[in-house]
């Protein structure tokens, strides 16, 4: 992450460079130390600065803010002992031949701060980046951006993120697969048309039917961008920016479309067949840039177009902590700018009459609110239809019904027809 890689890419770099036997017996420990890591990394870092004078070597300066990760968050203490994380850091550090002659410090910094830790972690609550774990810039904006709720929405990004599934109502009735779950003995409640949470997370290959096409995992959130489309049988839609698939088979799920999955990326437009594939699903992927639809469309108007823009991906932050270390405040101007120039590809390629919503998962303004009153603004014959809005994350207790989503913005849009076609 510190090199600019997002912490899936790290984790699978790592796990390649391990044997089979090794990947399968720490996998699961390495990935919760690593996501552990990234919701503390800001308190981590300050430990680190108040702890050590000089700068230690690079990976012992990785191991030591894993382990102040581990040590300074109380909620951890029953899955990692200290004694245990001071043991495995000095051995982690000691295996290394370039890093072995830090073993010392990376034991004396990690005693010393168990020692002090109640005082350390007071002090740390003076500065807003220790206490929030979140980069300075990052509060700034929030708390421009949502004064009554901006506390709220950092404490929910630090929260692990549910486990969601969407039924595929092609297959199974959402009533018939939370029995099913209760057969099985897995506690889960139904808490949108067709999404379901389960009390306690679950590898894929785990979830009764997922292997099979009955359910699909997808944030509650994230599941109203189809039904909200209004896409009905017969008609013609496009899906933007459509990797992984998720909204894409969604929308299959709900009517039969004459749909095309847009993807700029190659490598996850394949993601999309794979989803497609496993759910019996059917739509046209093709590798393309919305910027330039005359590389890649027919000519043929379409009904509906979902717009799920790159952004800052700021209100996904529980499923995705090292997003806040990896984005910078610049980067927010040039995404603004990207999805201007979607937006104005895509909107000429709506017939009259059809509608385009417009997707986000940000909680920054800029990308969501501020860009739907420009595209109102700029174009005369879009409409905003009252459906959509700003959904902030909102995190429930685990079993309770409330909502309980990742961030996300939807902003729908008629086109209207022009005069011309009104008389006709």
């Amino acid at each position: 992450m510190r090199e600019g890689a997002a912490l899936p890419a790290a984790l699978a770099h790592g796990f390649a460079a391990l044997t089979p036997v090794q990947a399968t017996a720490a996998r699961g420990a390495i990935q919760d130390i690593a996501y552990r890591t990234m919701r503390r990394l800001g308190l981590a870092d300050w430990l680190l600065r108040q702890r050590v004078n000089k700068p230690p070597i690079p990976f012992a300066g990785n191991v030591l803010a894993c382990a102040f990760a581990l040590l300074a968050d109380e909620e951890n203490a029953a899955a990692y002992a200290p004694f245990t994380v001071v043991d495995q850091a000095v051995r982690a550090v000691g295996a290394r031949r370039n890093t072995a002659a830090a073993k010392g410090l990376v034991n004396a910094v990690l005693r010393g701060f168990l020692r002090e830790r109640d005082a350390l972690l007071a002090a740390a609550r003076h500065n807003e980046v220790a206490h929030w774990n979140y980069p300075q810039w990052w509060i700034d904006a929030l708390r421009a951006a949502w004064p009554d709720a901006w506390q709220a929405i950092l404490d929910t990004g630090n929260t692990p993120a549910p486990l969601t599934l969407r039924v595929n109502t092609r297959r199974l009735t959402v009533a018939s697969y939370i029995a099913r779950l209760r057969a099985a003995q897995i506690d889960a409640m139904q808490i949108g048309e067709q999404a379901i949470r389960l009390a306690r997370p679950l590898p894929v290959e785990r979830i009764p039917g997922f292997i099979d096409g009955e359910v699909s995992v997808q944030d509650a959130g994230a599941q109203l961008a189809a039904p909200m489309l209004d896409a009905r049988n017969g008609m013609r839609v496009l899906d933007a920016c459509a990797a992984p698939g998720g909204k894409t088979c969604h929308l299959l799920e709900l009517a039969d479309l004459e749909l095309i999955a847009l993807e700029s990326d190659a490598s996850r437009a394949v993601r999309i067949g794979e989803n497609l594939t496993r759910l019996g699903l059917s739509a046209r992927v093709v590798v393309g840039d919305a910027t330039t639809p005359a590389a890649w469309h027919d000519g043929q108007p379409f009904d509906r177009v979902l717009v799920d823009a790159p952004c800052s991906a700021s209100g996904i932050v529980r499923r995705h902590p090292d997003i806040r270390w990896l984005r910078r405040a610049s980067d927010i101007g040039a995404l603004v700018a990207r999805q201007r120039k979607i937006l104005d590809a895509l909107w000429p390629l709506v017939k009259p009459g059809g509608e385009l919503l417009y997707v986000t998962c940000s909680i920054f303004p800029d990308e969501s609110g501020h860009q739907a009153r420009w595209f109102e603004q700029t174009h005369a014959d879009a409409v905003r239809l009252s459906a959509g809005g700003q959904m902030l994350p909102a995190a429930s207790a685990q079993n309770a019904a409330g909502p309980d989503h990742d961030g996300f913005f939807y902003a729908r849009f008629q086109k209207q027809p022009s005069r011309k076609e009104w008389k006709q």
